[in-house]
């Protein structure tokens, strides 16, 4: 009888931890509706991102780049960790330039976008630009 008491007693133990980590995790789940404005703010910016990203195919690009020591794969890694503001700001600055800038302007964007993911520390190209914190 004492060997059934023991079980029952771990069993009791046991199903006590898994009900309490079971409580734990949804109370942390808050469901909420996701606004259109939301998912379209989303799909933008990730329409704007790959605009970006396509713009490193350009024969021009990756030469220029290549000849100032920076690779294609670094700058894809940029974009990608640019927030939807700094992606929106590019963009604007892309649709604002001259009609001739093509190639010339799309390296100053990315330099730009090396400039400030050096000042915020998410990465260490430029030994000049010291970082923000």
């Amino acid at each position: 009888m004492s060997y059934m008491y023991s079980i029952k007693r771990y069993m009791a133990v046991i199903l006590s931890v898994v009900f309490l980590l079971g409580s734990i995790t949804t109370a942390y789940a808050q469901p909420s509706m996701i606004g259109t404005h939301e998912v379209v703010a989303e799909q933008q910016m990730n329409v704007d991102r790959d605009a970006l990203i396509a713009m490193l195919d350009e024969g021009e690009v990756q030469d220029k780049l290549a000849s100032m020591g920076v690779s294609p794969e670094q700058v894809e890694q940029r974009i990608n960790s640019l927030t939807a503001a700094e992606l929106a700001e590019f963009n604007q600055q892309l649709e604002n330039a001259p009609a001739g800038a093509g190639v010339i302007g799309v390296i100053v964007l990315f330099l730009l976008v090396f400039i400030i993911t050096d000042m915020l520390c998410a990465t260490n190209i430029y030994n000049f630009i010291n970082c923000v914190r």
